[in-house]
C-alpha cells in the first residue's frame, strides 16, 4: 500500500514511517517543511498527486499550554488542517487514521474512559482535537480514530528524557503524583497504526501501552530501569500549576482493540524498559 503519514518530524510520525517501511509499504512521511496542511491548495495538490491508498494523520499542534494563549494557530492545525486532509482523502478514496488524545474527556473519575464515554476537554488543545475527530466522522466514510497519551519515541522529546537530563544533575525531583493514566511507546502504537491499515475495522479506537501509573510512578520506574539514585517526591497537581489544566485521570480502557482482532499493546513497564534500550543504542 502507499501510505501518506503528516507529523514525520514528530515522535509517533517518525515510528509509523519506520515500521510502515519495515512491513513493506510504500511510505512518505511528511512535516510542516513539505506539506502544510493548512494550505488546502497545497494539500490538495500535494496528495492528490501522490495519491496514497492510506493518510495516516499524526501532525498536530500539541503545545498545550501554548494553545491556551496561540488559539488561532492550534484551530488552523487541529481543525482545518485535519479538514484539508479529511477532505482530500476522500477525493482520492483513501483510508484515512486520526490521531487523538486523553485530553478530549474532563479527567473526572477513577474509572478508564470508554470509547463510549461522553468527551468533555477542559483545554483549548483537547476542544480543537474533539472537533478534529468529529471533522473526519463528518466528512469521512472510512476512517480511524485513534486516542493515545502520555508518549515517547526516539524522535523528539518526552518526559523519559527530561526526566533523565534533570537527573544528571539532581538527587532529588517533585514530580506530580495525583494525575494517573498510560505511558505509551510510539515504537508500539506504530505497529498497530500499520496492523489498522490493512483491515477495515474502522471506528474510535483508545491505544495505549497497558497498566496505569501516575507522573511521579513513571520516574520511579525510569530510574530504577536505569540505575539512577533520584529520590521522587510525589506532589499534588496544584502544587505544580500550569497555563492548561491536565486530566486528572487520563485513564483508557482498550478492550475494544480486543474486541475488534487488535493486539493490546505490552506493559509500559516493558515498554520503557525497551525505549530505555533504544536511547543507549543511539548514544554508541
Amino acid at each position: 500500500m502507499k501510505v501518506l503519514v503528516t507529523g514525520y518530524s514528530g515522535q509517533l510520525g517518525y515510528d509509523v514511517v519506520r515500521e510502515g517501511k519495515n512491513r513493506g509499504h510504500e511510505v512518505y512521511g511528511t512535516s510542516s517543511q513539505e506539506l502544510d496542511i493548512i494550505d488546502q491548495q497545497s494539500v490538495s495538490t500535494y496528495v492528490g498527486t501522490l495519491n496514497p491508498d492510506v493518510i495516516i494523520h499524526c501532525a498536530a499542534y500539541t503545545a498545550v499550554d501554548k494553545a491556551e494563549d496561540d488559539q488561532e494557530r492550534c484551530y488552523a492545525v487541529n481543525v482545518m488542517g485535519t479538514k484539508n486532509l479529511a477532505q482530500t482523502s476522500k477525493a482520492i478514496g483513501a483510508k484515512f487514521i486520526y490521531i487523538s488524545t486523553d485530553y478530549i474527556f474532563d479527567g473526572q473519575g477513577n474509572e478508564p474512559f470508554t470509547e463510549l464515554n461522553k468527551p468533555g476537554p477542559i483545554g483549548y488543545y483537547g476542544v480543537t482535537k474533539l472537533e478534529g475527530e468529529q471533522v473526519v466522522q463528518s466528512v469521512l466514510d472510512k476512517w480511524f480514530i485513534v486516542r493515545i497519551s502520555w508518549v515517547f519515541g526516539i524522535n523528539g522529546n518526552n518526559f523519559i528524557k527530561t526526566m533523565l537530563r534533570l537527573s544528571e544533575t539532581r538527587d532529588e525531583l517533585n514530580v506530580v503524583g495525583d494525575q494517573f493514566g498510560s505511558p505509551t511507546y510510539t515504537f508500539d502504537l506504530a505497529q498497530l497504526l500499520i496492523d489498522m491499515i490493512e483491515t477495515e475495522s474502522y471506528g474510535i479506537y483508545h491505544a495505549t501501552n497497558e497498566g496505569f501509573c501516575s507522573w511521579a510512578e513513571f520516574a520511579e520506574e525510569i530510574f530504577e530501569q536505569s540505575g539512577r539514585q533520584v529520590k521522587v517526591n510525589a506532589i499534588s497537581t496544584e502544587e505544580y500549576p500550569t497555563r492548561a489544566v491536565r486530566p486528572k485521570n487520563s485513564r483508557m480502557s482498550k478492550q475494544k482493540l480486543v474486541d475488534n482482532g487488535f493486539q493490546k499493546l505490552p506493559s509500559w513497564q516493558d515498554a520503557t524498559a525497551r525505549y530505555l534500550a533504544e536511547l543507549t543504542q543511539e548514544v554508541k
